[in-house]
C-alpha cells in the first residue's frame, strides 16, 4: 500500500504544481460549456426539454474527467521516453502496484479537474435538483475517473512514443465523448447509434451524474452502477497485464 500511496502522491503532486496544466485544460469544457450551453438552449427549449445548460452541465462534467484522465496515460510515455520509468520499476514493488498507484493518481486529477468545472458551472447557474445527490455523484465521478485513467495507463503501456498516443487518443476519446449522451439526449436515437452509445461506458457515467444532478435517467441507475465496476475492473486486470510487459 505504501508504494501505491507514493505513486498516487506524485501524480498529484505534478498535477498541482502545473498551474498553466490547470488553466489550460479547463479551455475546452469552457467553451463546450458556455457556446453549447447557451447557444442550444434557445432550440432545446422550444423542443420541450426544458434547459439545455441544465442538461448538458452533467456531460461537460464527464467530458473533463474523460479527457484528463484518459491523456494521463501521456506522463507514462513521458516518464519512460526520458528514463523516470525505469527508476520506478527496478524499486521492489510488484508491477501491479505500481500500475495502481498511477491509475488512482491518474483518477484523482481528473476527478479534482471535474469539480473545478462543476465549480464553474455552479456559479454560471446550474443547479441540482437535489443538493443531497452531491455525493452520490461524487462517487459516480470518480467510477469514470478511475475507468478512464486505467484506460490511458493500458494504452500508454502499450505504445512507445507519444506521437501514436495522440493519434489513438483522437481516434478513441472523441467518439466515446460524442456517442455518450453528453450532448443530446439518448431518447429515439436511430437503431445503430443507439446500440453505438450502449456499448460506450462513458454513456453510463453521464447518465448517472445526470441522474444524481438534474433526476433525469435514460438508463436504469442500477445498471449504471453495474457497467463502470465491470469496466474499470477489467480495464484495470488489462492495464496491469499489458503493464508487466512493459520494458522501460
Amino acid at each position: 500500500m505504501g508504494a501505491i500511496y507514493v505513486l498516487w502522491l506524485r501524480e498529484l503532486r505534478r498535477y498541482t504544481r502545473s498551474r498553466v496544466q490547470i488553466v489550460a485544460s479547463l479551455g475546452q469544457p469552457l467553451l463546450y460549456l458556455f457556446v453549447m450551453g447557451f447557444g442550444l438552449g434557445a432550440v432545446f427549449q422550444q423542443a420541450g426539454h426544458g434547459s439545455y445548460f441544465q442538461f448538458v452541465a452533467p456531460g461537460i462534467i464527464a467530458m473533463t474527467v474523460l479527457f484528463t484522465s484518459t491523456f494521463s496515460g501521456i506522463a507514462l510515455l513521458w516518464d519512460r521516453q526520458f528514463g523516470f520509468l525505469k527508476e520506478t520499476l527496478v524499486a521492489p514493488v510488484s508491477r501491479f502496484r505500481i500500475m495502481l498507484g498511477r491509475t488512482c493518481g491518474a483518477a484523482t486529477v481528473a476527478m479534482l479537474q471535474g469539480m473545478l468545472v462543476a465549480i464553474i458551472c455552479f456559479i454560471a447557474g446550474f443547479r441540482p435538483v437535489n443538493m443531497a445527490m452531491l455525493p452520490l455523484a461524487f462517487i459516480f465521478l470518480m467510477l469514470i475517473a478511475l475507468v478512464f485513467a486505467a484506460m490511458g495507463t493500458t494504452i500508454g503501456a502499450s505504445l512507445k512514443d507519444m506521437q501514436g498516443f495522440q493519434m489513438v487518443m483522437n481516434f478513441i476519446v472523441m467518439p466515446i465523448y460524442f456517442l455518450s449522451g453528453a450532448m443530446f439526449p439518448l431518447d429515439n436515437l436511430p437503431t445503430a447509434l443507439a446500440v453505438a452509445t450502449q456499448l460506450d461506458p462513458l454513456s453510463y457515467g453521464v447518465d448517472a451524474l445526470r441522474a444524481m444532478l438534474i433526476g433525469q435517467a435514460h438508463f436504469n441507475v442500477a445498471r449504471d452502477v453495474v457497467v463502470l465496476l465491470v469496466v474499470a475492473f477489467a480495464l484495470i486486470c488489462l492495464g496491469a497485464w499489458r503493464f508487466s510487459k512493459i520494458e522501460a
